[in-house]
């Protein structure tokens, strides 16, 4: 994973001081991109020790439509506590736990009327124009609703992604995040839609190709930094490789896409450095 490492040393070389919502300040650059070859490995980080569990579970719920804290927090993840509780929900006027129309919603229902779903199902959508027209430059889903941004404590970081499918057998994407929380936050985003990338072409019959990863506001939280030059002083390790186990065939199409779960994934030779240990900015 050379390329975080290089995105986290452009921001110390080149970034500057900012000021942020959270009020904790960061050093922060604006616009990045890198690339991750798929077929070279699974693109986890190994200078620390990434859940991989809670990334793939996190993935499945955003999958699902769910917006549910309480759900994803009951197979051990708690990742979106911090902006769940009653504090956080209830400006909205929601239940604790209840974090409006986040990730799920909008891949889900764009444009409906939460918490009916009565949406465009994106990923139904995405599903069907590969099977039908795989050569379409319209493979694209989208985070980023104006009329739901104020509606929610913590809008979509990771904004709208586009698949193109290369020969009619390999599948590539490219996402466009607008603000990247560099040293908690990329990891996870890097590894899920690598995961994702995964899915979909297992699910279509495709072959991995590559994950683009195109950054607006990336930066490193001052109550980061020493973590960040641990992390650096760490040597990389091989990367390993993502497996969907999948002898019956049942785990194609849209259905079978939504029916994949941590038990029929593996991820061979995966080794790490230690944890390190950092506060989330709410």
């Amino acid at each position: 994973m050379k390329q975080y490492h290089e995105l986290l040393r452009s921001i110390l070389q080149h970034g500057r001081e900012h000021h942020d919502r959270t009020g904790v300040g960061t050093i922060s650059c604006f616009g990045y991109q890198t690339r991750f070859d798929l077929r070279d490995g699974f693109p986890i980080v190994t200078t620390k020790k990434v859940p991989f569990r809670w990334i793939a579970e996190e993935l499945f719920w955003f999958l699902s439509g769910d917006t549910n804290e309480a759900n994803l927090r009951a197979k051990g993840v708690d990742i979106w506590a911090e902006w769940a509780d009653e504090e956080h929900t209830k400006r909205f006027g929601r239940e604790t736990g209840d974090l409006g129309p986040i990730y799920g919603y909008l891949w889900r229902s764009f444009g409906g009327n939460y918490p009916a779903r009565d949406g465009v199902d994106q990923i139904a959508r995405l599903i069907q124009e590969i099977e039908r027209n795989p050569n379409s430059r319209r493979l694209i889903i989208t985070g980023w609703d104006p009329r739901q941004a104020d509606n929610v404590d913590l809008p979509p970081c990771h904004t709208l992604f586009q698949f193109k499918i290369e020969d009619g057998t390999t599948l590539h994407c490219q996402l466009y995040q607008r603000s990247a929380d560099a040293f908690l936050g990329v990891p996870f985003n890097i590894s899920s839609y690598a995961l994702l990338i995964h899915m979909v072409a297992h699910s279509c019959g495709l072959t991995v190709g590559e994950f683009i990863y195109t950054l607006g506001d990336y930066h490193i939280y001052k109550n980061h930094l020493g973590q960040v030059e641990e992390l650096l002083s760490r040597e990389p390790l091989p990367l390993p490789r993502l497996e969907i186990k999948d002898e019956s065939g049942r785990l194609r199409g849209l259905e079978g896409l939504l029916m994949i779960s941590y038990q029929d994934l593996e991820l061979m030779g995966y080794k790490s450095h230690g944890k390190i240990v950092a506060a989330v900015a709410v």
